[in-house]
């Protein structure tokens, strides 16, 4: 990607009959810089200079457009493997255990997190990663968005990220997708205990083919599975944690109870509770089951 960049550069610099000296004094670069870009060679382009080569050029945003897809190289494989697979997937199921899924982050949020360990050089860089994970939530509003499933872990909720202001703002965005009929937000509360992905973050992806994808995340990991039998155990985790949570309006109820700084003194339903009102949700809505990404089964009796 950073050589089709610096391809377009230099073939929009040409047809501008531009110099490189003369294109680096219009972006407040040296022309070696400008050298580098187009040989795709050093550190690659920031989004800022992104910007300031396509105003020079004209490029009509063409050069932000591609400017992720540069960054995004210096990510490990198996992140950089992941993003492409989360582009082209038609369902995604996310159990987040530490904080808000990207997709759903607010940008304050989002910066709070980012800004937070050894990999950042620069406020630049932090901006250009706040940048690159917002982008990656316009597929949600694009016709081809993924159908979203969350689970959110209970400690997720409670973390004040950047804040009391960022946190009410990002609860804020979660009780959003209640309007949302591609989204669907459930919660994990603490009273479930243990369970298979304590400790760590699972997403499974549902590809356009109907094959399926998991990906682990810790603090300092991603591990990417696209074994079938592997990839079959994780999807079947993820199925347990969901029908261990709330159901979705109850959900809502706890965020917004969180949201409200009351919801120590409220009282988290019991199972045999969360499985009435789950039954009395199904039946009101034709009586099927739920399995998978929410596709729902007609005819059939949820089971007891």
């Amino acid at each position: 990607m950073a050589a089709l960049f610096g391809a377009r550069v230099r073939r929009l610099r040409t047809a501008a009959g531009l110099t490189q000296a003369e294109l680096g004094h219009r972006t407040h670069v040296v022309s070696t810089r400008i050298t580098q870009i187009e040989r795709a060679s050093g550190a690659k382009p920031t989004l800022e200079l992104a910007r300031a080569l396509d105003a020079a050029l004209g490029a009509d945003e063409l050069l932000v457009e591609l400017w992720p897809y540069v960054y995004r190289e210096a990510f490990p494989d198996w992140s950089r493997k992941f993003m492409a697979h989360s582009e082209r997937a038609v369902a995604i199921r996310q159990y987040a255990a530490h904080v808000v899924p990207g997709l759903l982050q607010t940008e304050d949020y989002a910066r709070a997190l980012l800004r937070v360990g050894r990999t950042l050089g620069s406020e630049e860089q932090l901006e250009e990663r706040v940048a690159l994970r917002m982008g990656r939530q316009e597929r949600l509003s694009t016709p081809d968005r993924p159908e979203l499933w969350v689970v959110l872990d209970e400690a997720v909720l409670r973390r004040p990220v950047g804040g009391q202001a960022v946190m009410h703002d990002q609860l804020g965005r979660l009780l959003g997708t209640a309007t949302e009929h591609h989204v669907t937000v459930q919660a994990l509360p603490f009273d479930q205990g243990e369970h298979d992905a304590l400790g760590g973050s699972l997403t499974v992806l549902t590809m356009p083919d109907g094959s399926e994808i998991a990906y682990t995340e810790g603090a300092h990991y991603g591990q990417l599975i696209e074994d079938s039998d592997e990839v079959g155990s994780f999807a079947l985790t993820y199925d347990r944690l969901r029908a261990a949570a709330l159901p979705p309006l109850m959900s809502l109820d706890m965020i917004r109870s969180v949201m409200e700084d009351n919801h120590r003194g409220a009282k988290v339903p019991s199972r045999s509770e969360r499985r009435r009102v789950a039954q009395e949700q199904l039946q009101q809505s034709g009586g099927g089951r739920l399995r998978g990404g929410g596709r729902r089964v007609p005819g059939r009796r949820p089971r007891p």
